[in-house]
């Protein structure tokens, strides 16, 4: 099939054949404490990367509710995996903001990745033609497999702050590496630390986010939404994706384990079927609501070229309570499957791991709760991480 007349179910398809692979694969991953650069060719060459690239750039640009669905589909194999699939996709969304010329050079093939930290925490001094950057950055998923790693930085023109951060982009090798990612969960996204040091970034390479209708180089309804809302969507992606996998796996063992001091197995007890059917209720809940706001977001995007504050706040409340529904539901089955759950040949400890890692995350934190509240309550609110 020609690398240009993929879609989406191609992808969902291909998400769905690699599924079983991912789980035979999770524990290398998780050794390595990254993807290793065989897989993240495999991604690339899916088109896992490119779901957010523009079509005039030979990107895919797949609809918001496509994409989840492919990362949701990878998460049930492997969540560190569906991770750095989603972190890659959302960053080649950056090539909508940049000049065409700039775009063209930095995705110059199909297999090209992107990948990189939205937080502004990196210092961007205006030159002439371009930006003297320094900054170190945390979470900087997939980066050691990327072609070209960007990140958010404060810009500093003539000695004051612009009001408005960017994206910094630079080739890989121009970034340094810090062997910082040892932790509990999601330990294979390789989400190692990055620093760009004394680097001189070209105008043409610095991505102005948050640009209105008409001012971006690529218009499409996909580039509406806000990079911040996209992010936070592939974080629930992942969840939703984790949480399905736990209630599979969960179901599979009831079955087979008999509990000690039973005679009954897992399956025919009430409090398991009680706590199945409600992590089945979670799960399907959160999840239609979370696809309900994206789609209505899509909608507006299409129709009207933009989507408005509550159209964005629903979407990010709809997101973390996606992912909070999703941990929940993984706590019900890793508790149900007792002293099972504990041992590193169950899939559970690892969803267990991965989930509580991906709710620590600053885009589905419960913040976000006090910050869609002060909208519903109608009070003075910032809005620029919606």
């Amino acid at each position: 099939m020609s690398e240009h007349t993929r879609d989406a179910s191609d992808l969902i398809h291909e998400a769905r054949v690699l599924g079983k692979e991912l789980r035979g694969a999770a524990p290398e991953f998780e050794a390595a404490r990254r993807i290793p650069a065989t897989w993240s060719q495999r991604f690339a060459e899916s088109g896992f990367y490119r779901m957010f690239v523009p079509r005039v750039y030979g990107g895919l640009e797949l609809p918001p509710a496509d994409f989840v669905r492919i990362v949701e589909t990878l998460a049930q194999g492997d969540g560190s995996a569906a991770w750095v699939v989603f972190i890659a996709a959302s960053s080649g969304s950056v090539l909508a903001y940049l000049p065409e010329a700039s775009a063209r050079e930095i995705f110059h093939h199909p297999g090209v990745m992107l990948a990189g930290v939205f937080a502004p925490r990196g210092r961007a001094v205006a030159g002439e033609g371009g930006f003297r950057v320094d900054g170190r950055w945390q979470w900087g998923s997939g980066t050691q497999n990327a072609d070209w790693v960007m990140g958010g930085c404060q810009i500093l023109r003539d000695g004051e702050p612009e009001r408005a951060s960017r994206m910094l982009l630079a080739p890989r090798e121009e970034i340094e590496f810090f062997d910082t990612w040892h932790v509990t969960g999601l330990c294979g996204t390789g989400s190692t630390d990055f620093a760009m040091n004394d680097l001189w970034v070209p105008e043409g390479r610095a991505v102005g986010l948050g640009l209105a209708p008409g001012e971006r180089p690529v218009e499409s309804p996909l580039y509406a939404f806000p990079n911040f809302g996209l992010l936070a969507m592939g974080i629930a992606a992942v969840s939703l994706g984790l949480a399905r996998a736990a209630i599979d796996e969960l179901v599979d063992l009831a079955d087979a384990k008999t509990p000690t001091g039973s005679q009954r197995s897992l399956a025919s007890r009430s409090a398991t079927q009680a706590d199945v059917a409600r992590a089945e209720a979670m799960l399907r809940a959160g999840r239609s609501w979370f696809f309900e706001t994206i789609e209505a977001a899509w909608e507006a995007a299409r129709s009207e070229g933009r989507i408005d504050v509550s159209a964005r706040r629903d979407l990010r409340l709809a997101t973390t309570h996606a992912v909070r529904e999703s941990a929940g539901a993984v706590d019900l089955m890793y508790e149900l499957a007792g002293g099972s759950s504990v041992y590193r040949t169950s899939p559970l400890q690892r969803i267990f791991r991965d989930v509580h890692v991906a709710t620590q995350h600053m885009m589905v934190a419960p913040p976000v709760f006090e910050l869609t509240g002060r909208l519903f309550l109608g009070l003075e609110t910032d809005v620029s991480m919606l």
